[in-house]
């Protein structure tokens, strides 16, 4: 591997590390407004100013591709006791939980998953059981707002 690669592979695994362990400082969780806090944290911490020009920038600087892989590790949980992820992105209509490693053992048990979304204090903002869809392995929960289908 070059030295260039192995640069690139540690800057992605130590920004990967520093989102990790930085998502829950910024409330309120599982927001678009904590997503915004974490950027512009970085963007100062790297030193740019904190008037809107060089926030916007930073974000251009950053690229979507890596904005994209940020956004979702800031926005997943892996809860390795439970064996699940999950992935709970404001901006997308659903909260989804999945296990960890592909187990072909078919729905997620539902008290699994509600255990998960508890742990992730997800609870409040989200659908009901019965709106909740199965699908495979994989659970799909609507956010509050969204209407039951």
């Amino acid at each position: 591997m070059s030295a260039s690669a192995l640069q690139a592979t540690l800057v992605d695994f130590a920004l990967a590390e520093l989102v990790r362990a930085h998502r829950d400082s910024f409330p309120p969780a599982w927001s678009a407004e904590s997503w915004a806090k974490l950027l512009i944290w970085l963007a100062l911490n790297c030193g740019c100013g904190s008037d809107p020009a060089s926030l916007e920038a930073f974000a251009q600087a950053l690229g979507p591709a890596l904005s994209q892989r940020m956004r979702r590790l800031f926005f997943s949980r892996e809860l390795e006791d439970l064996g699940l992820q999950v992935l709970a992105d404001p901006a997308e209509s659903q909260v989804l939980v999945q296990p960890l490693q592909a187990d072909g053992t078919g729905p997620l048990d539902p008290a699994r998953v509600s255990q998960a979304l508890e742990r992730c204090e997800l609870t409040p903002r989200l659908a009901a059981p019965e709106c909740w869809q199965t699908l495979e392995a994989l659970t799909a929960i609507p956010w509050q707002e969204a209407p039951c289908s």
